[in-house]
């Protein structure tokens, strides 16, 4: 059965604003129908063309989260798709890897044992301040989420989420990345 969203819910899903839809739809980027005087958009078509639009653009892609079933699944689900990642178990090590290596987007858990998600997520953006940063996080409404958000713009993934999720974050970050070059 065919999933329509309304484009409040598709800038939702694809973590955008509304105004950036618009934008999409003025250009034909995005697949929609008008039914009546609103824009409907098919969530398979939206998907199918995400999928179309990342295709050839990989990315190398830092995943630090304490859980092994998050770091698993944001490494299985993106090396399919030929993305290069590394998930680490701690904010130690990846403050390490950020320092030595260059990456595209960094998969970063807010709650951690040891060095917690604010404060890793200040000193990511000290060494490398353009780096685009998602957070990850079951706890949204936290001074942790607060502490970080003082500290600049990122992207945040609700816990739980799903392979499609994981695929439509990278896939929305690889399109705007594009548009940027």
């Amino acid at each position: 059965m065919t999933q329509l969203m309304t484009l409040q819910e598709m800038a939702d899903y694809l973590r955008v604003t509304e105004k950036t839809i618009y934008r999409l739809l003025r250009r034909g980027k995005i697949p929609a129908t008008k039914v009546g005087n609103q824009w409907r958009f098919d969530k398979t078509l939206v998907d199918e063309w995400l999928q179309r639009n990342s295709v050839g653009t990989k990315a190398n892609i830092l995943v630090i989260d304490d859980e092994e079933t998050i770091r698993s699944l944001f490494k299985e689900t993106l090396e399919e798709l030929g993305h290069n990642v590394i998930a680490v178990e701690t904010g130690f090590e990846g403050l390490e890897l950020v320092k030595q290596q260059d990456f595209d987007l960094v998969f970063l858990d807010l709650k951690m044992p040891g060095m917690v998600g604010d404060e890793l997520f200040g000193r990511i953006k000290a060494i490398k301040p353009r780096l685009p940063v998602t957070i990850i996080t079951g706890y949204p409404d936290s001074g942790m989420m607060r502490r970080a958000l003082a500290q600049g713009p990122f992207g945040v993934m609700n816990k739980p989420f799903g392979e499609s999720d994981i695929i439509t974050a990278v896939a929305n970050f690889l399109h705007i990345t594009q548009r940027e070059r």
